[in-house]
């Protein structure tokens, strides 16, 4: 006999971690079918949630929030390495079953759960303030979700979310790669990003068609701007929306008139030929910065 067979489910209780047999027999037990409106694909390796445990760099004295629990795999690893953990999670079968599943896999860290009903792109406050965001993301709204937790929770100092590869590498691409745009600028507005590691299509049930990829966010000051922050996502948005132009042209109608975007783009120090592809955060804060005033007339 196998040694996990000698326990339910093909559990070793020795983790209190979720097995691929855990979750198929709890995906059975509460109904549960992934479904791709909500882009739900569940770990089933223990190793994996470990890993993204580790990564997290997450201790005792972090409040840490959760988006898109599942049937808990990461919860479980989450739990006993935190002071407490918030998971926001939308579909409502998922977060009926999951206070029941930490209460049997692991029910002396059940009372540092809190468990929250809600599209993830509307929560704007928790209690107490998360600390971390640590995550198995949908594909399909993890760049928008990332940048919603930055903006509305200060308190967050460190991200780790697992992603699509794809997404992964665009969130941490540098100036001139082919995959910088506006998820690259607008996530190093908040913080450091770094592609921390790959992880394979075979650590999912069902199994995705594509790889995925671990992104580590760490918070840092934004650039010294006197623009806000909305004018230079503004700025970051028109400059990537005819990325093949010119910034001079591709950021005529942001100014409103060419001559005006050369303007704040010589004053910035940026070469009016440059396209936007090439430049960083803080030359964005800088011609965003520079046309504040004209706008502000």
């Amino acid at each position: 006999m196998h040694d996990d067979d000698a326990t339910p489910a093909g559990r070793d209780d020795t983790t209190g971690l979720l097995s691929a047999a855990d979750i198929r027999e709890l995906a059975e037990r509460h109904g549960v079918r992934p479904t791709k409106t909500w882009g739900q694909n569940f770990v089933i390796d223990p190793n994996t949630v470990r890993k993204i445990v580790r990564l997290a760099g997450v201790g005792a004295d972090d409040t840490v929030v959760e988006v898109g629990p599942g049937l808990g795999s990461l919860t479980l690893a989450l739990l006993p390495a935190v002071a407490h953990l918030s998971v926001v999670e939308v579909d409502p079968n998922l977060v009926a079953q999951l206070p029941a599943t930490v209460e049997r896999f692991a029910p002396q860290h059940a009372s540092k759960l809190n468990v929250v009903q809600a599209d993830a792109m509307t929560v704007d406050s928790l209690e107490p303030a998360p600390t971390a965001l640590v995550a198995n993301l949908p594909y399909n709204v993890s760049v928008p979700v990332v940048l919603n937790f930055l903006e509305h929770f200060p308190s967050l100092q460190r991200v780790l979310v697992m992603v699509q590869l794809e997404v992964a590498q665009r969130l941490a691409a540098e100036p001139g790669s082919k995959v910088y745009g506006v998820p690259s600028v607008k996530a190093a507005w908040y913080a450091d990003v770094r592609l921390a590691d790959r992880v394979g299509r075979n650590v999912f049930w069902p199994a995705p068609n594509v790889d995925s990829g671990l992104v580590s966010l760490v918070r840092r000051d934004p650039p010294t701007t006197e623009a806000t922050r909305a004018q230079v996502f503004a700025c970051i948005d028109a400059a990537f929306a005819q990325r093949r132009k010119t910034l001079r042209a591709a950021l005529a109608g942001w100014a409103g008139g060419a001559d005006r975007a050369e303007a704040a783009l010589v004053a910035a120090g940026i070469d009016p030929r440059t396209r936007g592809e090439r430049l960083g955060i803080d030359e964005f804060a800088a011609i965003a910065s520079a046309h504040a005033p004209a706008t502000q007339d």
